[in-house]
């Protein structure tokens, strides 16, 4: 039977991987946006400005970015540190889809892949040069292939369907998928965290951002019970560890929604995030759902939280921007 020796939780936001000075990239684009979603409701940007008076402009000064920029990177050191003295010999990691992998002819709700070798490649945006800027920090300029762990996830697909679960399952990219590789929720973890050698993986793809069938909250804390016993159920693994990619609140900062978040899986309290109004986990704040799963998981091992860092990335003046955080359990 299969041990979890690890849970790890990370951001993966395009201004982990962008020079400071270039974050102003994205804020330009911020300006331009007409629907920013912060707690359930949308805003233009002035109307966002007005919302959040007096505003962020104290936290926006270049040095304060350098600052941040480090402490981020800082963070995800140690996260790689700490998977790499785990020494799983597989992992699954909970990562959300943007239209990278599935298109808008079919949307899955969560799909385990179950693929001998997932592919990561670079993909660059025509008319969106803050997101390109950042295309370093979700794959190797030439590509890389990794290896899947299809026993794995042939498993976790049995064992889950066994607990009510209905999943999708993918056995290679699909046709015509915009990226040509896994979505960069999971590159960049690959990547950036664990220097494109990661052990077997399975990702678990959640449709965390387009209506109508978005895992719910408690879902997705179901979703973390079932694969804590999917997994330690495996016989073809001793040491397995658990990921998630995403998160926290974007594009608009929501420093209390994200306090309440870490706080509740800090103290073991599923309640508090079942409780989270379904509202708020638009557009980036939706990959919060992401960490759900593996948190679940973890406190069904019994696992301990370590909060690494939480770093506000504040590029406007309207508190737009990327709240990054790093966790792992033990």
């Amino acid at each position: 039977m299969a041990e979890i020796v690890l849970g790890l939780a990370s951001s993966h936001g395009p201004l982990l991987s962008t020079p400071p000075d270039q974050w102003n990239l994205r804020a330009q684009a911020d300006r331009e946006n007409t629907r920013h979603w912060f707690r359930g409701k949308a805003y233009d940007f002035e109307a966002l400005l007005r919302e959040r008076a007096p505003g962020f402009a104290a936290e926006i000064g270049l040095e304060t970015r350098q600052e941040r920029h480090a402490r981020c990177r800082r963070a995800m050191e140690v996260l790689s540190r700490t998977f790499k003295n785990a020494a799983p010999e597989a992992v699954v990691i909970v990562g959300n889809d943007q239209r990278e992998f599935f298109g808008e002819d079919l949307t899955p709700s969560i799909t385990v892949y179950r693929g001998e070798t997932i592919e990561n490649v670079q993909f660059l945006h025509e008319t969106s040069p803050g997101l390109n800027v950042a295309e370093g920090g979700n794959a190797p300029v030439e590509g890389a292939t990794y290896p899947g762990a299809p026993q794995l996830a042939d498993h976790i697909l049995e064992s889950l369907a066994d607990d009510g679960f209905d999943l999708a399952q993918s056995s290679s990219m699909p046709r015509g998928s915009s990226r040509g590789g896994i979505p960069h929720a999971y590159g960049f973890l690959y990547h950036s965290i664990l220097a494109d050698a990661p052990p077997p993986s399975v990702p678990i793809i959640l449709n965390v951002h387009y209506p109508h069938n978005q895992p719910k909250i408690r879902r997705c804390l179901e979703l973390g019970r079932a694969l804590q016993r999917a997994i330690r159920s495996f016989k073809g693994a001793s040491r397995v560890a658990m990921m998630a990619s995403g998160g926290l609140s974007h594009f608009v900062i929501d420093e209390e929604l994200d306090q309440s978040v870490l706080a509740a899986m800090e103290g073991r309290d599923e309640e508090s995030l079942a409780r989270l109004p379904e509202n708020v986990f638009k557009v980036g704040t939706a990959e919060i759902k992401n960490w759900v799963p593996v948190s679940a998981a973890m406190n069904a091992e019994g696992r301990r939280y370590h909060q690494v860092d939480y770093v506000p990335c504040y590029r406007s003046e309207a508190g737009t921007g990327n709240a990054m955080a790093f966790v792992y359990w033990e």
